[in-house]
């Protein structure tokens, strides 16, 4: 619930209802307390028990009200005290829902639900308005998405920036920047301290202008990863071949799909020997046994081997005679035995379950 809702409620500080209030030297001059001056007993009564209110969420007219009416106040008795709190509790009990107040808040509320398209709308429409922090949107944004930007701007931009974010996170991007300019931005950051709030809002302001401009993508991955992924699933004819069309198209990006490329013949470079035996522990042994049967060549042999020499002897043996039981194997049903063990490697590596050995560059 946001917090300040109740007491705005209460006070109505924007515009008073009742007597307004006036400077009162006792409560016993002024028996009847405005909501203005509620809101004012409220506040008071809560930050002397040490609570500390978010204030600053409020407009800046409502702020000013609020402390012109605590300046003018001087003291109230228990009884009124008692009454007040009665009444900002009943406020309290009587709210059924909370908005978080703001187009800000809106946004964040509606994270995921609204399109990339709708949400970058919205946030330049914030950013001309002058509403909401643009600082609380940059500090919730990755260090990737930040690093782009930090690198681009001036140093004394990228002081300011790395002094608004967390400390973590302003490590991170220093760490990521080449040494020289790591080293003017750090030594910028001891500069700050006389520059003004104005400008820091106002650098805040332009940076999320920058990621606003930034196209929303339409694909979560790059084209490497995508080509990659497609052909993990493809017979091993239609993979050849397309890559040797890539290598003849473009060598560059045709050597970065190798990579991303995981199939059966890779399982001895990217597997650890110790996870083989928690890999057949998903693995279907009918399939196990297809895929080991079926291997021809000198690269599926290999990755056969690879996995029979990385369990007990004696399961080893127990499916080297289940191999030789199964006779003659099919190409496509050994093909199919071989995408499915790919398959339960690749779905243990996205939940963290193991991870691929990264292959050495030539």
């Amino acid at each position: 619930m946001n917090a300040i809702a109740p007491l705005n409620g209460l006070g109505q500080l924007s515009s008073p209802a009742g007597s307004p209030g006036r400077p009162m030297g006792s409560v016993f001059a002024t028996p009847r307390l405005s909501r203005r001056q509620k809101a004012a007993v409220i506040v008071r009564l809560l930050m002397s028990e040490g609570a500390r209110l978010p204030l600053a969420d409020l407009p800046e007219d409502m702020q000013t009200s609020l402390t012109e009416e605590i300046a003018a106040m001087r003291m109230v008795d228990r009884d009124t005290l008692s009454s007040v709190v009665e009444e900002f509790c009943h406020h309290l009990e009587s709210v059924g829902l909370s908005f978080p107040g703001g187009l800000d808040g809106a946004l964040s509320l509606l994270d995921g639900h609204l399109s990339a398209s709708a949400a970058n709308r919205l946030r330049r429409m914030a950013g001309a308005s002058g509403r909401g922090d643009p600082w609380d949107r940059i500090s919730g944004l990755s260090a990737d998405m930040l690093l782009p930007i930090l690198e681009e701007e001036s140093i004394e931009v990228g002081a300011v920036m790395l002094s608004k974010l967390s400390v973590a996170k302003a490590a991170e991007l220093l760490g990521k920047l080449p040494g020289e300019k790591a080293r003017r931005v750090a030594y910028a950051v001891s500069l700050t301290g006389n520059v003004a709030p104005e400008t820091v809002q106002r650098i805040g302001q332009a940076i999320a202008a920058q990621l606003d401009a930034i196209p929303p993508k339409a694909f979560d991955t790059g084209p490497v990863e995508r080509v990659g992924a497609i052909l993990n699933y493809s017979p091993a004819a239609t993979r050849d071949a397309v890559l040797k069309g890539l290598e003849e198209d473009d060598q560059v990006f045709a050597d970065q799909v190798k990579k991303a490329i995981f199939t059966f013949t890779n399982i001895p470079t990217r597997i650890d020997p110790r996870d083989i035996p928690r890999i057949l522990r998903v693995v279907d042994q009918a399939q196990l046994v297809t895929a080991l049967a079926g291997a021809k060549g000198a690269a599926d042999e290999k990755s056969a081997e690879f996995i029979l020499s990385n369990m007990s002897q004696r399961m080893a043996a127990g499916l080297r005679d289940e191999m030789a039981n199964l006779g003659k194997v099919k190409d496509k049903d050994a093909e199919e035995a071989m995408a499915a063990i790919v398959a339960a490697i690749r779905g243990m590596e996205a939940a963290g379950e193991l991870f691929l050995v990264a292959e050495d560059s030539d």
